[in-house]
């Protein structure tokens, strides 16, 4: 009520102010143009707040209006006129070595900041003015594909969302049949690792009494989930996905349910790339699961393994792979075979050098900076779950094939071992595992963490 109450009086204020701008505008059209930059420099000249709500909505609905080339223009010229302001920064630097103080630091703070930032803020005055940002950062990512001068300000932007989108702001809430029919449209659109198909779907997933679904959702972007997680509540850790999303499964009675998996994390927000929000929507779930249903002492997920096909057919190329000898290629060709996945006599002679090369890839293949190359590896070992095991022909559905060969991987999360575990990931790049794993790859003990298991 407070939030919709403080949204109607800005409209309100932005309405009327509105009015009066348009009116100066007619009477000083001779002596400026009206582009979106000169509005963009009005804004941050220091008008009063009221005017500045109004001016503020009148740039973001003009810069709606903007198709392709425009749209890239006003994000060039916010990178090269918004920028730092250099005689002000030299200024700042000056006055802090005659004098250090905390004042003349904190000068220097506020000197040294580009000019966007500010430009940012003013603009989120407007009513709608964060969902409108966040919809302008999806179309600059958009943009940055072929423009990495463009980075400055989707830094800005990452710097101001990671303070406005901060775990105080936002508030877990359970999707269920009940919800809002505006929301669970949206969960059906934005579902991103197992498509749902329709709303009978949906509600397999979020309404018997062995489902759960939670979403994070931020006070300025009303009815709009920000990352949700289904869950599933079984009595062992699954090793494929089919018999969770089957519409014929036994339900399970939560009070005997013993485990609780997370088998899809879906981030609603692109715009919101980059600023890190999913490791407190699991903390908290397992939190609200463990209150609510204290027989459950496992949390694991079912996860993905999006880019493991196109690591594991580099590796099939490579005559010197490290990760595949001869005879593994040679056991490994049957996946160029259509429908190899069907067919016993093919699958079953790759299933041993296919796990090992899947244990190879999570405990071994790095990127650029000594990461592992799995980004789904990467988010769930930084929150410190552990790799716990990997899973074969655990989904065969079209895509997953394509992106995996049918691999899946869970993860576990012991909540007597977590902040040890993100320790050894965040300090030594250590992957965590459970003995089933590791024991499959010959690794220097410095690089992987064994676990019994």
């Amino acid at each position: 009520m407070n939030t919709t109450f403080f949204s109607e009086m800005l409209q309100s204020i932005a309405d009327r102010s509105r009015a009066l701008i348009k009116r100066e505008r007619r009477e000083a059209a001779h002596e400026r143009s009206a582009g979106l930059i000169e509005l963009c420099e009005d804004l941050l000249s220091g008008r009063g707040e009221a005017s500045g709500v109004a001016l503020a909505q009148e740039i973001l609905a003009r810069y709606t209006e903007l198709t392709t080339g425009p749209r890239i223009a006003f994000f060039e010229s916010l990178a090269r006129t918004f920028g730092h302001d250099r005689p002000t920064i030299e200024r700042a630097i000056a006055a802090w070595r005659q004098s250090p103080s905390d004042e003349t630091a904190a000068a220097l703070h506020v000197g040294s900041e580009p000019r966007r930032l500010e430009l940012f803020r003013r603009l989120n005055l407007a009513p709608g003015g964060t969902a409108a940002l966040v919809r302008m950062r999806e179309q600059l990512l958009d943009a940055m594909d072929h423009r990495d001068d463009l980075g400055v300000v989707d830094n800005d932007f990452v710097h101001l969302f990671s303070s406005w989108f901060n775990r105080g702001f936002l508030v877990l809430r359970r999707i269920d049949w009940s919800t809002s029919a505006a929301i669970l449209e949206k969960i059906i659109r934005y579902e991103a690792v197992h498509e749902i198909s329709d709303w009978a779907d949906l509600r397999r997933r979020i309404d018997p009494p062995d489902r759960r679904c939670y979403a994070f959702f931020h006070p300025a972007l009303v009815d709009e989930p920000l990352i949700f997680v289904e869950v599933a509540l079984t009595r062992a850790i699954p090793g494929a996905i089919a018999p969770i999303l089957s519409d014929k499964r036994d339900p399970v009675e939560p009070q005997r349910a013993t485990t609780a998996v997370f088998y899809s994390i879906t981030n609603c927000q692109r715009g919101l790339a980059g600023v890190t929000f999913g490791h407190f929507l699991i903390k908290q779930v397992v939190e609200e699961v463990s209150r609510e249903i204290p027989s459950v002492g496992a949390f694991v997920t079912l996860s993905p393994a999006p880019n493991f096909a196109e690591w594991l057919n580099r590796e099939r190329a490579n005559g010197r792979s490290a990760a595949l000898d001869d005879g593994d290629r040679e056991a490994l060709s049957a996946l160029d075979t259509d429908g190899w996945w069907r067919s016993p006599e093919l699958a079953e002679p790759m299933r041993e050098p296919f796990i090992r090369a899947a244990a190879w890839y999570y405990l071994r293949a790095r990127n650029g900076r000594s990461l592992p190359v799995d980004a789904v590896a990467r988010f769930h070992l930084g929150n410190g779950a552990r790799l716990e095991r990997l899973d074969w022909l655990a989904d065969t559905s079209e895509r997953a094939l394509k992106q995996s060969y049918g691999l899946m991987v869970n993860y576990l999360y012991d909540l007597d071992y977590i902040e040890r575990n993100h320790e050894a990931y965040a300090q030594h790049r250590a992957v965590v595992a459970a003995s089933t794993v590791t024991r499959l790859v010959n690794i220097p003990e410095r690089e992987i963490v064994p676990v019994a298991g």
